[in-house]
């Protein structure tokens, strides 16, 4: 029953983290990407739709997820350089 138990506890603990770098990381990059890109505003006289730059928090907020991004990958790649695997 330990060795039941004690399998299970070291599953939970590669399910998180495999969520959180095979989830977590794509998902804030894509954050990332979508609050830099433009914003419709309209439609013009020739139908072509209008767009406008990302505000200034939506700017630093998508530059904050790439940087989030950058920073557990470098923190990641040093972790097992490290010998900390």
């Amino acid at each position: 029953m330990n060795l039941l138990i004690d399998t299970l506890d070291s599953l939970w603990k590669v399910v998180a983290v495999g969520l959180l770098f095979g989830a977590g990381l794509p998902g804030l990059f894509a954050l990332g990407m979508r609050e830099l890109s433009p914003r419709p505003v309209g439609v013009d006289a020739d139908g072509e739709i209008r767009t406008a730059r990302p505000g200034t928090w939506h700017t630093v907020f998508g530059y904050a997820c790439f940087g989030a991004v950058i920073i557990a990958i470098v923190g990641g790649v040093a972790f097992i350089v490290l010998g900390g695997h």
